[in-house]
């Protein structure tokens, strides 16, 4: 697997994470790999599934789906969040991820996001008093 983050990178871009979640009832989840053999946004909802990112109680976790080699990226966002936002809100978040790549600024473009993303959860989805981490805000990776 081709490397673009440090350890100190992966573990900023996971504390970003949960200080985002702790916010909001949203999820937020990072996914990285090397190949995409078809379109970004299509592997992107497909990684989302895997992932049981769909099982949230108020459709609202989001992924930000980067294929290293391919140098493509995407975000997902479920019903609960994109039905608020519309793609517009994802694309430039992501112009913004590309346009930091394009420097190899990687952890800092994704740190920016997740806060951006967070942000917006947070806004439409506060967080509950008994909100529970339904999902790991560890970092996903596919070898391939």
């Amino acid at each position: 697997m081709e490397t673009i983050l440090t350890k100190a990178d992966e573990a900023r871009i996971v504390e970003a994470i949960k200080r985002s979640e702790k916010r909001t009832s949203g999820e937020i989840r990072v996914h990285i790999e090397n190949k995409c053999k078809n379109d970004a946004l299509e592997r992107a909802e497909e990684v989302f599934a895997k992932l049981d990112m769909h099982k949230t109680d108020q459709q609202n976790g989001v992924i930000i789906y980067l294929a290293v080699k391919d140098h493509k990226v995407a975000i997902w966002g479920d019903e609960g969040i994109h039905s608020q936002v519309g793609q517009a809100y994802w694309d430039d978040i992501v112009a913004q991820l590309i346009y930091r790549f394009k420097h190899k600024k990687y952890s800092k473009g994704l740190v920016e996001a997740i806060v951006s993303i967070g942000d917006q959860l947070s806004e439409l989805f506060p967080y509950e008093r008994d909100d529970v981490n339904e999902l790991s805000d560890d970092i996903s990776f596919h070898k391939n």
